[in-house]
C-alpha cells in the first residue's frame, strides 16, 4: 500500500458503501465474546444508506437474531482478494421488523431464503450502524497491478498505488 488515507463523513460513507456494495458478502459476526468463529456467518449486504448504516436480511428466528437480542455489538469482514479490497466494520446491530423498510430494501433474489416473499413472516432486517471501520484498497487494474508486483520484486521499490485508512463517519 502507497499511504494511510483516512476519511471522514460523507467522503467516509462513500468509501463504505462502495467496498460494502461492491464486495457484497460479508463475514457477519454476533457473540463477540466467545472469539471462537462459530458465530460467524457470510451475509449479503442489502444497502448502505445516506447515514453510513449497513442493512441485511435475516430470518427472524434465526441463531443471529437471538445473539444480536443478547449483545448488539457485530463485525463485519469484507474481503475482495481479487480486487484487493477489503474492509472491516465493528458495529451495534438493531433488528427492525418494518413492513415499509421490507418493501424498500426487498430484491427478488431474496426469494430464495423467503419463500413467502416480501410477506413472509419470518423476515426481519438487521441494521448496523458502524462505531469503527477499516479498509485496505488497491488502486487499478488487478492484472496492471501484478505486474507491478513483479517489478517491485525485481526492483526492490513498491510500484503498488493503494490505500489504507480508518472510516470516519457521523454515526460514531
Amino acid at each position: 500500500m502507497s499511504g494511510i488515507k483516512n476519511m471522514g463523513n460523507e467522503e467516509a460513507i462513500l468509501k463504505l458503501r462502495e467496498l460494502a456494495e461492491a464486495i457484497d458478502i460479508c463475514m457477519f459476526c454476533t457473540n463477540l465474546k466467545t472469539d471462537d468463529g462459530a458465530s460467524c456467518r457470510p451475509m449479503s449486504t442489502q444497502k448502505v444508506c445516506d447515514e453510513g448504516n449497513i442493512w441485511f436480511f435475516s430470518n427472524a428466528d434465526s441463531d443471529k437474531n437471538k445473539e444480536i437480542e443478547q449483545d448488539k455489538n457485530v463485525q463485519l469482514f469484507y474481503s475482495h482478494p481479487g480486487k484487493d479490497s477489503f474492509l472491516i466494520v465493528n458495529g451495534v446491530a438493531e433488528l427492525i421488523f418494518d413492513r415499509e423498510k421490507i418493501e424498500e430494501l426487498w430484491s427478488p433474489v431474496l426469494n430464495a431464503w423467503f419463500p413467502g416473499g416480501k410477506e413472509d413472516p419470518n423476515i426481519s432486517i438487521v441494521k448496523v450502524i458502524p462505531t469503527t471501520a477499516y479498509y485496505w484498497d488497491t488502486d487499478g487494474n488487478k492484472m496492471i497491478n501484478f505486474l507491478k508486483m513483479v517489478a517491485s520484486a525485481a526492483t526492490g521499490k513498491n510500484l503498488v498505488e493503494g490505500n489504507e485508512g480508518t472510516l470516519i463517519l457521523n454515526s460514531l
